[in-house]
């Protein structure tokens, strides 16, 4: 497998699919159904999910380590850049928005 796989977190899985079939090469859940956010570092996935951060390895898709952040609660992890950063902050924006109308 390559190491350009695409990789998604969706549904509280990471996923690599290959770029050039679109075939699922390895699904790997982690907690709950939530978003999950994602970075890559060399062979290694970040993600987070539910409050908390996984080590995925980029390859076969086995956790490598977990860290329940304790103390932080639930909220959406986010990642390096000022991109994933402002992505993280629209999410939580919008499920705000989304809770302020439920409760209307």
């Amino acid at each position: 497998m390559s190491s350009g796989n695409v990789i998604i977190g969706v549904g509280g899985h990471v996923v690599a699919i290959d770029p050039t079939t679109g075939s699922e090469l390895w699904r790997t859940k982690l907690k709950g159904s939530d978003f999950v956010t994602l970075t890559r570092q060399g062979d290694r996935i970040l993600a987070g999910a539910r409050g908390e951060v996984f080590c995925v390895d980029a390859t076969s898709g086995s956790i490598l380590w977990h860290n329940n952040l304790k103390g932080l609660g639930l909220g959406l992890v986010a990642f390096g850049g000022d991109e994933e950063i402002a992505a993280a902050e629209r999410v939580q924006a919008q499920r705000r928005a989304a809770a302020a109308a439920a409760s209307s």
